[in-house]
């Protein structure tokens, strides 16, 4: 077998690589790995080629961050587009491709005249807009709603500078696509997909055409570019003609004799040059030649369409796996965009709730700014990890933007409702917390105060299990408070605080002994090594298999590049986190708290594991202070289950796998569900931060941390004497639940628990004076458990509100929305797995459904 070697676009074997070498680098790092395409032609046209049709797509790939900072890449799509339209005065038949709306916004503040040049030519048919999207993001990663937000802002930005929407979707470069994609599609006016990655050697497909279904049933005429979306330097003009004819030797092989081929100098912007017109107009008149013309995406895809497509290959899955190390790569990124989505979308309910009912401002511009910082950090090379150690100080600072608003918003908003709440007992302390999810939130929550008070009561009188511990500060007798709770859905409730005699004690207690926790439904026991087992007492059984096996920090060789190009799983054991210290924190009424503490090489992994009274959620808040190189983290969780089916939360739905040990992305939650004993019963693991995970057999692991150099793109070595950025050195936080469970994860509402988990109620500091409004209310409600708002919001234009609700377990429902405050209210069906955006007139109370863009 040859020796591969990697690069951005593919693979290369060992002969093509000595060959292209002596190219230089730039034919180097273009050559496919996925196609026919990568053997030299032969000479003269294949026999029928008269009867082909090959689309030149002229086209310029632009990272906008990736091996420079983003205002290189400003720069560079201006130059870009610039070129464009200079090779079309000089080719009257020309046509250019772009995606990207935020490049047009760029144009429009930077160069008005230019935008008015690039109107003419989309008006003409000579400049195709694709993608739909504010950008070209990373496909896994971001959330259902950022996927929402990229078409919503995409879309709207299109229609406002050049009239007109894009209709096929486009990311050719994102290094996987989440199979809940052509819903999302769909519902923002695109009927076609056109994608590269993952490349033949790494997602077998039917046929590079085929029809993409996703889990609720909708369909999106998918294409796979199977040579490469263009050229990364203009010396690659050389290699058009080759190309050419090699698509036309490919296109037996393709469910029609039509093919696109992309040209045009990319990566770093650049577009179809003089050189590749030149080649690509000389074949084109060349004896037995296919009929070669300049074309669009959409012209590709309006012909394509007269041809019976009913017999093309459907595909029900996700497209994976190219660079799995991206899904862990830059641990900072991931959790400021997990942390960030959740903040932004919480404080648009709490704005969108307050405009209605306590008259706030929604401050839409705030979210406009918020949102677009997100969208753009989601580019795919800045949000797999891929990028410039520089460029994450950047992100960190722009995510950082974006959470700030958020809180400012969040709380500005509950205060303005927390004046109108009256708080008149001067000798008590008084707090508001405010439930943004459409259920009835029971749960801990903590906020800080002064330790005064002894005794708290809800907003009925109702005596609250209280606990106070370690605060953040050490000074002034502030402490950190533990209340047992319930908040109404989208609502509200006060609690008062006085100083008693008697403590309310809570019961059942949580008990900490040694080593060990326990409450009414588990016994935590952590070992010598650092892992843990867990007792279900209800059950009667083990949730590890093996015993004390649970968490155990495993560490994976990983000499990879930043990608993991060619890697499809870390199964490389060479060592773990051991020597465990252990050492009770908190041994309280409301909840008990061990700290361990192991160490590995020149790292250290502090885990302070948590039981709650009440809670079936085992809670741990995790520190690594991370010191190594080309290595990996992975906590392994073996479930004690047989027939072990794995299910990862995904955009806006979920994936059942199979348990063979590749790398996969996932979002807040990853399921473990089997057979015990004829019972059907499992372990979902959640955290805030993490996106990787892989499981094989019952052995559930969830990636937490890779050290490659930043930016190290194979098959450059690396050299020993070289001072490198390494990836993730020092301390990192996080946090981990989890949740066994007894029957299904639907049962269990796992999605519910995740909201929750990420975003628990609001609590704000109330001072004394006289209000009006109740000490509780609710805003709105839904009746089914595995149907999710996951949005409100104004709308974009007039003052209605948006509600997004989504179909979390793959079961067909009905649903009744309600508006306790005002009785209006909703009743419809939701397909599996649907995805369905509602508009709210707050006038009259009608409501109708819309799609994602609103309409």
């Amino acid at each position: 077998m040859n020796r591969k070697h990697f690069t951005k676009s593919g693979a290369l074997t060992r002969r093509d690589f000595i060959r292209r070498a002596a190219l230089g680098s730039a034919a180097l790092a273009i050559t496919p790995a996925n196609s026919l395409l990568a053997r030299p032609a032969k000479s003269g046209w294949p026999r029928n080629a008269k009867k082909y049709s090959i689309y030149m797509i002229g086209h310029a790939h632009l990272d906008v961050i990736w091996l420079w900072p983003w205002h290189e890449g400003l720069a560079v799509a201006h130059s870009t587009f610039r070129s464009a339209l200079e090779r079309m005065k000089e080719t009257p038949d020309l046509v250019f491709t772009s995606s990207s709306a935020l490049y047009y916004k760029w144009v429009a503040e930077n160069d008005p005249e230019m935008l008015t040049e690039i109107r003419q030519r989309v008006a003409e048919g000579r400049w195709n807009i694709v993608g739909g999207w504010w950008i070209e993001p990373d496909t896994n990663i971001p959330s259902g709603e950022s996927m929402a937000r990229q078409g919503l802002y995409g879309q709207r930005t299109f229609e406002k500078l050049l009239g007109r929407r894009a209709t096929i979707a486009f990311t050719a470069d994102s290094f996987g696509h989440a199979g809940t994609l052509p819903q999302i599609f769909k519902l923002q006016g695109m009927e076609g997909y056109v994608f590269m990655r993952p490349g033949d050697g790494e997602k077998h497909l039917p046929a590079n055409l085929f029809w993409w279904e996703g889990p609720d049933g909708s369909r999106i005429l998918a294409y796979r570019i199977h040579h490469h979306y263009g050229s990364l330097d203009q010396g690659e003009a050389r290699t058009t003609r080759e190309d050419i004819r090699g698509a036309a030797e490919y296109i037996p092989n393709h469910p029609v004799p039509m093919i696109m081929k992309f040209f045009g100098v990319g990566d770093h912007g650049g577009g179809p040059s003089k050189a590749h017109i030149r080649v690509v107009n000389a074949v084109r008149e060349e004896k037995d030649a296919p009929a070669i013309f300049y074309s669009s995406i959409d012209r590709y895809f309006n012909d394509v369409k007269q041809h019976d497509l009913r017999q093309l290959p459907v595909v029900k899955d996700d497209l994976q796996h190219h660079a799995p190390g991206c899904y862990t790569a830059d641990s900072a990124i991931k959790r400021n965009n997990r942390l960030a989505e959740a903040a932004v979308v919480t404080a648009e309910k709490i704005a969108a709730v307050g405009s209605l009912f306590w008259k706030v401002r929604y401050p839409k511009a705030q979210f406009d700014e918020a949102w677009e910082k997100m969208l753009f950090l989601q580019f795919h090379d800045s949000m797999a990890g891929t990028s410039l150690v520089s460029h994450y100080q950047y992100a960190k600072h722009g995510y950082g933007h974006a959470l700030d608003i958020a809180e400012d918003i969040t709380y500005l908003t509950v205060q303005k409702l927390e004046w109108q709440v009256a708080a008149e007992d001067p000798d008590a302390q008084y707090v508001l917390l405010f439930n943004p999810h459409a259920w009835e939130y029971r749960g801990l929550i903590r906020c800080e105060g002064n330790r005064g008070s002894t005794c708290f009561t809800d907003d009925k009188g109702r005596a609250l299990p209280s606990q106070w511990i370690l605060g953040q500060a050490q000074t002034h007798g502030r402490h950190t408070l533990l209340l047992q709770v319930t908040v109404p859905p989208t609502g509200y409730c006060q609690v008062k605080g006085v100083s008693c005699e008697a403590p309310h004690v809570a019961s059942p207690a949580v008990r900490l002994e040694g080593r060990r926790l326990e409450n009414e439904y588990y016994i935590l026991t952590v070992s010598d090594r650092g892992t843990i087992s867990l007792f279900d007492k209800e059950a009667g059984k083990q949730v590890f298999a093996g015993g004390e096996t649970g968490c155990r920090a495993v560490v994976i060789d990983d000499p990879s590049d930043t990608w993991s190009h060619g890697i499809r799983t870390f199964a490389d054991e060479i060592g773990a986190f051991d020597n465990a210290e252990i050492k009770p924190l908190y041994d309280g009424e409301l909840q008990a708290t061990l700290r361990v503490t192991t160490t590995y090489g020149h790292s250290t992994l502090t885990v302070d594991w948590s039981l709650v009274a009440g809670s079936r959620r085992i809670e741990a808040d995790v520190k690594l202070d991370w010191h190594e190189r080309l290595k990996m983290l992975k906590f392994s969780f073996p479930v004690e289950v047989a027939d072990p089916v794995p299910t990862y939360e995904s955009p806006y739905g979920f994936i059942v796998r199979q348990p063979n040990g590749d790398e996969d992305p996932g979002h807040r939650w990853i399921d473990v569900t089997g057979q015990r004993d004829g019972v059907t019963c499992g372990l979902t693991v959640l955290n805030d931060a993490k996106y990787g995970y892989s499981v094989s057999e019952n052995d559930l692991r969830l990636s937490i941390v890779r050290s490659p150099v930043y930016a190290h793109h194979e098959p450059k070595p690396l050299l020993q004497e070289a001072e490198y950025e390494w990836m993730d050195q020092g301390i990192q936080v996080f946090r981990m639940a989890l949740v066994p469970h007894r029957g299904s994860w639907q049962e269990a509402r796992i999605p519910r628990i995740a909201g929750e988990f990420m975003t628990p109620p609001v609590s704000i500091y109330q001072g004394i004076h006289p209000g009006t409004m109740p000490k509780s209310a609710s805003f709105l409600e839904v009746d089914a458990p595995n149907v999710i708002v996951t949005a409100l919001k104004k709308s974009e234009d007039g003052d209605d509100l948006i509600l997004r609700l989504v179909e979390t377990s793959g079961q067909d429902t009905d649903v009744t929305l309600r508006f306790p405050s005002n009785n209006f209210r909703w009743q419809g069906k939701m397909r599996n797995c649907e995805i369905k955006t509602l508009r709210l007139n707050t006038d009259t109370g009608s409501i109708r459904e819309v799609n994602l863009l609103e309409e």
